[in-house]
Parts: C-alpha cells; structure tokens; sequence
C-alpha cells in the first residue's frame, strides 16, 4: 500500500478554481492504483514556510511526499517588478536580495521534511499564464531565480523533481493567471503517478519528470 501526501499550496489545492470540476487531488485518486491511497494537506494560499504547518497534519500511514510550493511567495513580492532602480545591476541586486530570503525559506521547509525520513519529491513553479506579454516575460524571467534554489536542493539531497513548467504549457491548462484548471490539474495527476510509479528513491539521484 502506497499513500502519497500532497504538501503545499494551490497548485495541489486547486478545487476553488475549477468551477465545480474536478480538482487535483480528485483527478489523482481517481487514477491510482487499486492498492493506493492519496491525502491532500495543501492549503490555498500557502508560502513556502506554511508546509512545515502542514507536516503535522501527515498522516502516519504515509508512505511517499510531494511539495508544490513557492509561487505564493513570489506572489507575494511582485511588487519588485515595479520597484524602480538605477541601473540593471541594481535591479539584479534587488532580485539578487529576494532570492537569499527565499532559498533560506525553502531550506528551512526541506529539512523540516527531511526530518520525517519518508520518499520526499518537489515541484517547480510553473510559469504563470498572463495575457499582457511584458508581464509574462517580466513574471516567468523572475520566477527562474526561485526555480534554481528548488533544483539546487533537490540535486543537493538527491531527490526527484516534478517540472510543472513543462507540465501546464498551454492556456486550457490554467483556470486563471496562476491557478491550475481541469485540464492542467488532470496533466499534474498524472505526473505525480509516473514520478511515484518510475523513481528509484533507493537510488538518491535527482531525476526531473514531466
């Protein structure tokens, strides 16, 4: 028996958005095997800080882990995208300041997780779906900074990752600017099941899935 915990933030937790569709983890259980089970513990809304919250939710009975978080908290400071600077390298420098603040978040949730010795596996942050082409330039080129400490950690303890930006490429596959739909939803499910079914977690070697 496998039971999968889902941690983090809308990305899992998306049944707001779906208009009375299937949300994420619906879609998920629906595809499992017959002998697994599947919980969701993410919260709309959540910050990357906000799952080690949610760790004291898991339920002993969990078998495997997986995180989608750090969107919320580039949300958070999209300001900084407004904020005025002198010259690129003090734009860079302002960048520069966010992703230290967010490395040492995420580093903090991941040894909070680590600490719970269960078959742990991360998501990136997609790519946000904006209809104004310099705010998806300016929101996805940012977003990179945040991407890099998530696969920096997961290569450091060798742990899998699940790439939603290669996951939700289209516009049917978001209900809004940022939030998964049903189609975008039911893409996640299934690529959380091939992670889970295809990963060797004895191996303690990174693998991206899509």
């Amino acid at each position: 028996m496998k039971h999968v915990v889902l941690l983090g933030d809308s990305i899992f937790d998306n049944g707001a958005y779906v208009n009375g569709g299937p949300g994420v983890i619906r879609q998920f259980k629906s595809i499992l095997p017959q002998d697994w089970q599947a919980s969701l513990l993410a919260v709309d809304g959540s910050v990357t800080t906000d799952v080690i919250d949610q760790i004291a939710e898991i339920p002993a009975s969990a078998t495997h882990l997986i995180v989608s978080a750090g969107g919320n908290d580039g949300l958070s400071k999209v300001d900084i995208l407004q904020r005025p600077a002198g010259s690129v390298g003090a734009a860079v420098d302002q960048l520069a300041a966010l992703r230290a603040e967010f490395h040492q978040n995420y580093r903090r949730m991941l040894n909070a997780l680590l600490a719970l010795k269960l078959p742990l596996a991360f998501c990136t942050v997609y790519d946000p779906h904006f209809s104004d082409p310099l705010m998806q330039r300016l929101t996805t080129t940012a977003l990179n900074i945040f991407n890099d400490c998530i696969l920096r950690e997961a290569i450091t303890h060798g742990l899998p990752v699940l790439d939603l930006r290669l996951i939700c490429t289209e516009a049917e596959d978001y209900a809004n600017e940022i939030e998964p739909g049903v189609a975008g939803g039911s893409e996640i499910a299934a690529g959380i099941l091939n992670l889970f079914q295809n990963h060797d977690f004895s191996s303690t070697r990174t693998v991206v899935y899509k």
